[in-house]
């Protein structure tokens, strides 16, 4: 049992300060949603959520606004992320895995070149990624934004790093004297017991490209094609702050964020399960 000082009981109140100070936005946002623009702006702000009347009146006012595209456009981005997310779990697994495991001349070099490239700004790659994209006419697609980044740095270096901490090689021999192959090995043994380090990854991957505004607003400019950030940005941006209807915009922005609390819920479950299933003493 922990002893009871006055060092835990100060960082225990920073902790719950900070826990507080990251969830009033978040509550108020949710709150507003279910509000008009005259209850929002009053004081003092309103601190319970309104009426079904009048989430139903903030939910049409949203329609109006996108002009019907909302959910066509949601679509989109939980498209985009989902299959930004699993393609980025396998091949950042699948090279992290080779980098942990396997031994081949030149690794320690090609792995160290594979994190530098964390150290480029992402400014620096836009006009040149434009470019490409526009050479080989994915302007408007949305494989632009996934393909590229199938395989990331942060990937291959989180999952190198769990596996070779995590797992050791005689498990690999085992499995071969069981007739398993290299890929089945991957496949069968390797993915199971790193399951902390590929919910990390799916959550911060799947964030990182639900969040994603400057790429997408570059790359994806028709309707059919557009997604939620660009949409959200539209709302806000092209329009006076006079006359925009706040409840029918932070309803919207209500429903962006729901997917990442939803995402999030159960993928902290998953990590805090898992986090020390799998790992085998050598």
């Amino acid at each position: 049992m922990t002893k009871f000082s006055l060092p835990n009981l100060a960082i225990y109140t920073l902790i719950f300060i900070g826990g507080v100070l990251m969830i009033i936005p978040l509550y108020f946002m949710l709150i507003f949603a279910t509000q008009s623009r005259e209850v929002i702006f009053s004081f003092p702000p309103p601190m319970l959520p309104g009426s079904f009347e009048q989430i139903i009146s903030n939910y049409n006012a949203l329609m109006e606004m996108t002009k019907g595209l909302f959910w066509r456009v949601f679509w989109n981005s939980f498209y985009l992320a989902s299959v930004a997310t699993i393609t980025t779990l396998f091949f950042s697994t699948l090279a992290g895995y080779g980098f942990a495991m396997y031994d081949f001349k030149g690794k320690n070099w090609i792995f160290n070149i594979v994190v530098a490239t964390q150290a480029i700004p992402a400014a620096l790659n836009l006009i040149p990624f434009f470019l490409i994209m526009n050479l080989i006419g994915w302007i408007d697609q949305p494989k632009a934004l996934w393909f590229p980044g199938m395989a990331s740095a942060f990937g291959i270096f989180l999952t190198r790093q769990y596996i070779q901490s995590a797992i050791p090689r005689e498990l690999m021999d085992a499995a071969r004297v069981d007739g398993c192959t290299e890929f089945g090995i991957f496949w069968r043994v390797i993915l199971p017991l790193i399951r902390p380090a590929l919910g990390t990854l799916g959550l911060i991957s799947f964030i990182g490209v639900w969040n994603e505004y400057v790429l997408q607003s570059l790359i994806l400019r028709n309707n059919e094609t557009r997604t939620l950030q660009t949409l959200i940005r539209t709302i806000s941006g092209g329009t006076t702050v006079t006359n925009i209807d706040y409840g029918g915009f932070m309803m919207g922005t209500a429903i962006t964020v729901l997917p990442l609390l939803i995402l999030f819920i159960f993928t902290s479950k998953q990590l805090i399960s898992g986090l020390t299933a799998g790992s085998v003493k050598s």
